[in-house]
């Protein structure tokens, strides 16, 4: 029977001998067991460190080289940069060891390699393909648009008002055009505008009459018009206009690719003029990489090969062009009049390397002939980007690094039409 007092209840129970103690007991030292301490060395930093090497000056000289491209041992290490603190003539060396190695090993741009877009958008677009894809003939448009955007972003005052020459080639003399970066974008909106007009989009020069309804022409009058030099807010009208083309030919479909897009001089197929605009993208935005002193890459392999592709189509045209002008040399022999409409004719081989190469037959006597192989009386091998910026005007037809064999008149008539696609 219960007392009255609750603490009776629930009596505590006994330890249990059996049962460790709630409270640990104080713990030994490893000195009192008798058992051997540990190695210093389990300690890391805690140990001492080993005394330095003590070499002779002609060995710590001869360490140098393997110093500076970092292959001695630590020992070896500690040794020559406590000599270095002592010797003039060995830091001497040393700083000019290191200057060498650094030249060996260049550092990388930052910049994300330019066929990286192109996979990725691949690799998402076979996960789940779009619903209304872009024509493939408009994908290096899209894609050297994005990346002059991305070199434009972080643009300050200071960049957007550094000054630009545009380079081309008339009448084979080189000439150019001095501008500002603001000025270029301005220059990319009016000649895209091109293309809108054809698509029945806004013309960017709204009220504005140009002199000729030529890239040139538009570009002037548009700088003309503008009460001040262009600014960083000519960007945001350019980057809705591209915009806007890539989502009109995507929304038309493929069949709009036969779309005549006149020039002024010239017109060309709708999917033809969509790589030239990719092609002058990608010249210019290299034009302004260059003035503010930042690296730029050269387009993804695939849409590289588009552009060629382009300009060696228009050879042939732009060699007539030029032979009615007095500029080329006539065709000699049997072939001095204009080879019939599908007929072979003497043809150069155009043998393009590296990224985006490959070979091109260029009918050399008349634009409606068909290049061939067993009428081959010349052959041009140039690298892919070196061909671009010949047919940029950037590089001279006498300076442009090119494998040449054959036929040598062919072959300058042709270096030189290629020069002759560049215009402002």
């Amino acid at each position: 029977m219960s007392s009255g007092n609750g603490d009776d209840q629930h009596p505590t129970p006994e330890p249990s001998p059996d049962q460790p103690p709630r409270i640990p007991l104080p713990r030994s030292s490893v000195e009192d067991t008798g058992r051997p301490l540990p190695a210093l060395e389990h300690f890391g930093d805690l140990a001492p460190r080993p005394a330095p090497l003590i070499l002779e000056h002609r060995v710590l000289k001869a360490l140098l080289g393997a110093w500076a491209l970092a292959a001695c041992s630590a020992e070896e290490t500690a040794a020559v940069e406590e000599h270095l603190g002592d010797c003039g003539s060995c830091a001497d060396e040393a700083r000019r060891l290191r200057e060498a190695v650094g030249l060996l090993h260049p550092a990388e741009t930052l910049d994300l390699d330019p066929s990286l877009r192109a996979r990725v958008l691949e690799g998402c677009l076979q996960r789940r393909p779009p619903r209304i894809p872009v024509p493939e003939w408009a994908t290096p448009y899209d894609a050297e648009t994005a990346r002059l955007d991305a070199l434009l972003q972080d643009f300050g005052d200071a960049e957007w008002h550094a000054p630009v020459r545009l380079r081309w080639f008339r009448k084979d003399e080189p000439t150019s055009r001095r501008t500002t970066v603001a000025g270029v974008i301005a220059h990319l909106l009016t000649v895209d505008g091109l293309v809108a007009i054809a698509l029945g989009l806004h013309d960017p020069l709204g009220d504005v009459a140009a002199d000729r309804p030529t890239p040139s022409s538009r570009t002037e009058a548009y700088w003309r018009a503008s009460h001040f030099p262009p600014t960083r807010a000519v960007r945001a009208p350019w980057r809705e206009q591209t915009h806007d083309l890539v989502r009109t030919v995507s929304f038309t479909g493929s069949g709009t690719g036969k779309l005549s897009v006149p020039y002024g001089d010239f017109e060309l197929p709708l999917r033809d003029a969509m790589l030239d605009r990719a092609f002058e993208c990608w010249v210019h935005a290299e034009d302004i990489a260059e003035a503010v002193d930042y690296p730029y890459e050269a387009p993804s392999g695939r849409d590289l090969h588009h552009m060629v592709d382009l300009a060696a189509r228009m050879l042939p045209t732009v060699l007539a062009a030029r032979r009615r002008d007095g500029l080329a040399a006539p065709s000699p022999g049997p072939y001095r009049h204009l080879v019939p409409a599908g007929e072979p004719g003497r043809s150069l081989r155009l043998e393009i390397e590296g990224s985006g190469g490959g070979e091109w037959l260029i009918p050399l006597d008349s634009p409606a002939a068909v290049g061939s192989a067993e009428h081959e009386v010349a052959h041009i091998a140039l690298d892919g980007g070196e061909f671009c910026r010949l047919a940029a005007g950037h590089v001279s037809p006498q300076e442009a690094a090119a494998g040449q064999t054959g036929d040598r008149e062919a072959i300058r008539d042709v270096l030189f039409a290629a020069a002759s696609l560049s215009r402002m």
